[in-house]
This record gives structure tokens, sequence and C-alpha cells, in this order.
């Protein structure tokens, strides 16, 4: 459970380093600040998303040295909250970030709204090798045109449609605490 909670950290905090990722023909903007998960899909079942107690909350998003990207939140699983913290590590290739000395590789896709990026994230999980795509934005509520693009992306990368997960959204959670 801790190193899919981790899979999913790694993948939400790729979204948030704005030097790196292309927004056609304009001007980079910065990406970094707040953060929502807003949906996920995989390549395999998830066992969190059987729960329905799973709640995230709003990321925090910190540029380190070099690019590196620092990535926190806390996670509300059967009552009881956890904080997940990771650095993703800026590669020569634009959008793309690695973690857990490149067993994680993310990459960033910037959705047609502004507010979206979708997150393409291929790992390893307990021995076995899984690929997920995330929807973050920067407001909790849903955005139908970003979760419409989102379906389109991971359907392309071979995820299943049935797949996808939106979790709750909960303002805040203190480790510890329920």
């Amino acid at each position: 459970m801790k190193t899919l909670l981790l899979t999913l950290g790694l993948s939400l905090l790729a979204a948030l380093r704005a030097q790196t990722l292309p927004v056609g023909d304009e001007e980079t903007q910065d990406a970094s600040g707040t953060w929502y998960l807003k949906a996920t899909a995989a390549d395999q079942e998830i066992p969190w998303k059987k729960l329905e107690s799973v709640t995230v909350t709003p990321m925090t998003i910190k540029t380190l040295a070099g690019g590196h990207l620092e990535v926190t939140f806390t996670v509300l699983i059967g009552g009881q909250c956890r904080e997940i913290s990771t650095v993703l590590e800026k590669t020569a290739e634009p959008g793309r970030y690695t973690a857990h000395g490149g067993k994680h590789v993310v990459q960033v896709l910037k959705s047609q709204d502004e507010d979206h990026y979708i997150l393409y994230c291929e790992g390893d999980m307990h021995g076995q090798q899984i690929r997920m795509a995330k929807l973050v934005g920067r407001y909790p509520e849903v955005n139908v045109d970003a979760l419409q693009e989102f379906e389109q992306v991971a359907a392309a990368r071979g995820l299943n449609a049935d797949s996808i997960f939106i979790p709750k959204q909960r303002e805040a959670c203190s480790p510890g605490s329920d």
C-alpha cells in the first residue's frame, strides 16, 4: 500500500516544474503551487480504488536545486491520514522525471485546459510493472472538458476508461488524525 501511495505521489509531483513543460508556442507558465488530483486510471486493479473512504488533499509542490521537485500531500485511508512526500528528478527530456533511482518514470502532458495536466506514469509496484495516468488541476472542482480529454489520453495509452477513479477531495488532513 505504501508503494502504491508513493507511486501516486510521484506522478502528482511531476506536474509542478513549469520551466520544463511545453505550452505550445507561448512562454512556459509557472506550474508550481497547489494542485488537486482529479482522476486516475491504471492498467491494473488499484487496491485503494475499492475503498470508498479514500480522500486526497491538495499537493504542495516545491522546486529543488537542479530543477528536481518535491511533492507533499496527505491521503485519508480508512480513517487514518498518511503523509506522502517524494522527489521527482528532472531528466534531460522536457516534461519527463524519474524517482526512486529510475524505478518510476513520469511524463507530464499539458492539457488543453490551462489549469490541468495529465501525468503518465510507469513503474514497479510490489514487483509488477504498472502504468497509470492522473489528471491534476488547480481547483478541486471537476472540469468536464479536462476529464473527457483525460479519458481520451488514457485510452490512447491503453488504459481502460472503466478503471478511471475520481477521488474525494479534502482540504486538510493531519498525519495521525482522522
